[in-house]
């Protein structure tokens, strides 16, 4: 079943590189999800397609207001009736490697909404299912996490990596471990070598120094 994410943003350009590069356009390609912007612009208000207006009470800063964002995320709704719609804000969850695991395995698609300026009207939360974050800090728009929600997201859904273990063994994928130290050719380079017991073949002691180095990194 392929898989609609679908993005409300003033700047889908913003997003043709990302969607349509590595394996978020194999992604696309094979059949297991379909990426698409909304631009919010065109849900604006009035011949200027007004989408923002000053804070009731005062206060710096412009909020996107809640008729074109209501508009747009109804408009989405259309091409995906049972979509789950989120809004990337600072005061959202905070998005974890279990998050992304979860999000991947389900059937249903996706509503992303990009916030903007100061913020929005709150008002749009009740369309809203959930509200996610990708750290304390703050960005000029919700696109650029939206896009890091979105890549955790499709490249966890079975198939898109192509090898069967390639999520299971990532950083993260277990909540408490990161991603152990690997090499490849050549051997030695400018003095740096390549761990003996990675070239030994010995598998048992090559799972143990994984494990070792693992959990060294956890701890470091």
């Amino acid at each position: 079943m392929m898989r609609k994410i679908q993005v409300v943003t003033l700047f889908p350009e913003m997003f043709a590189g990302v969607f349509g590069s590595s394996m978020m356009w194999k992604a696309q390609k094979d059949g297991y999800v379909e990426l698409s912007t909304i631009d919010l612009r065109q849900f604006g208000l009035g011949p200027r397609r007004q989408v923002d207006d000053t804070p009731y009470g005062g206060g710096d800063g412009m909020l996107l207001m809640v008729e074109p964002l209501w508009r747009a995320v109804r408009q989405a709704k259309k091409n995906d009736p049972t979509a789950k719609v989120l809004i990337m804000t600072p005061r959202g969850a905070r998005w974890k490697q279990a998050m992304a695991q979860r999000y991947s395995e389900d059937e249903q698609g996706y509503i992303f909404i990009c916030g903007h300026y100061e913020g929005y009207d709150e008002r749009i939360m009740a369309l809203v299912d959930c509200e996610i974050s990708v750290g304390d800090y703050v960005l000029t728009g919700g696109e650029l996490p939206a896009m890091t929600v979105i890549d955790s997201i499709v490249r966890l859904i079975p198939g898109v990596l192509g090898g069967e273990n390639s999520a299971i063994i990532e950083s993260f994928s277990d909540g408490e471990t990161l991603e152990y130290p690997q090499y490849t050719r050549p051997k030695e380079w400018q003095g740096m070598v390549v761990p003996e017991v990675l070239l030994s073949g010995h598998h048992a002691k090559i799972a143990q120094w994984r494990a070792d180095h693992s959990l060294r990194q956890r701890n470091s």
